[in-house]
Order: C-alpha cells, then sequence, then structure tokens
C-alpha cells in the first residue's frame, strides 16, 4: 500500500506558483532556516511578513497557513534533542541535476535570510567557515549526469547541510532562560 499524498517539496511547488516572486521550496526553506538561525524567532506574523515581502505579495490563506506550520516544524528541529534537521528537496527518484540545483537554491536561501537578520554580526571561526561553505554551495548549479559518485556527493553534501544550521543556530540565537522551578509552598 503506497502513499499518495505528495511530499513537502510538492506541496510547496504548487503553493509557490502563483506568487510574483518564482521562489523554489528549496529557497524557501532554506530562508526560513536561515533566518532562524541568526536569531529572528519564531513570531508567526514576523516570519508571514517577512515571507509575503520575499515572495512579492500577499499571502493567500492556505500559503499562510502553510508558511506557519513550516516554521513550527523549523522551530521544533532548531530547538529539539535531534542533531539533523530535514531538508526540503525533491525526493530520491527526481534527476541527480534537479536534486543538486535545489541545494545550491536551498543555500542560496539560507544565505538571504540568516543575512537579513544577522547583518554584519562578527561571528565566530567555526560559523564563519559554515556560512563560507554554504556560499560555495549555492554556486552549484546541477550535477551534468547520473553516476554513483554524483550520488554520493550530494547524499554528503545533503547530510552537511542538515547539521551546518543547527551549529550557526547554537551560535547566534538568543538563549532561552531556564524555565522557573515551582515554589513549593
Amino acid at each position: 500500500m503506497s502513499d499518495q499524498r505528495p511530499s513537502a517539496y510538492t506541496a510547496f511547488s504548487l503553493l509557490l506558483q502563483g506568487c510574483a516572486n518564482p521562489v523554489s521550496p528549496a529557497e524557501l526553506h532554506g530562508f526560513l532556516l536561515g533566518r532562524s538561525a541568526a536569531g529572528a524567532g519564531f513570531d508567526a506574523a514576523e516570519w508571514l511578513g517577512e515571507a509575503g515581502q520575499w515572495l512579492g505579495g500577499e499571502l493567500d490563506e492556505r500559503m499562510r497557513q502553510a508558511l506557519v506550520g513550516l516554521q513550527e516544524m523549523v522551530r521544533g528541529e532548531l530547538t529539539g534533542e535531534d542533531v539533523a534537521l530535514v531538508l526540503m528537496l525533491p525526493g530520491d527518484d527526481a534527476p541527480l541535476a534537479e536534486r543538486t540545483a535545489a541545494l545550491g537554491q536551498w543555500c542560496q536561501g539560507f544565505l538571504s535570510g540568516f543575512g537579513l537578520v544577522a547583518g554584519n554580526r562578527l561571528l565566530g571561526k567555526e560559523a564563519s567557515e559554515v556560512l563560507q561553505d554554504l556560499a560555495a554551495i549555492a554556486q552549484i548549479d546541477g550535477a551534468d549526469e547520473e553516476s554513483e559518485a554524483g550520488e554520493v556527493d550530494y547524499m554528503e553534501v545533503m547530510e552537511y547541510l542538515r547539521v551546518a544550521p543547527l551549529l550557526l543556530f547554537a551560535e547566534c540565537a538568543p538563549a532561552t532562560p531556564p524555565a522557573p522551578k515551582p515554589s513549593l509552598h
């Protein structure tokens, strides 16, 4: 019995088709993760305002709900116990060139979102190196042909991108104060 629901990537592709600024689901997800990793917080109204500007117009209710849901997923991943994120990329059945190009788009979106929030903030050496890596990956435009070596390279880069935002979030996001201990009366 197979699952006939569209992937998040496919669902967002359909939602984004009507936007004034053409953005891929990978780039949108990267943008959200970038701004979140830079310390933007998780205020839904603020995120929807930035997303509306970035996408070029007013967001309909379906898009607003999808974006808030995506932000909640990102919040859970960044603040949870897991040490890897789920990237919004085409499925493994998509051609390698399409998946590789989406990795580049994801990095472009991440750098845009991160830069929007972080501005000229000074970062540690490791965080700066991660951003340099993301800038290099953003230049990728897709693999020339399907090959086992190309698949291995794709998987290695994807695994790196699943962890890199967590390092930046740990450095840039404001620390959340511990919950107050209940008083014993």
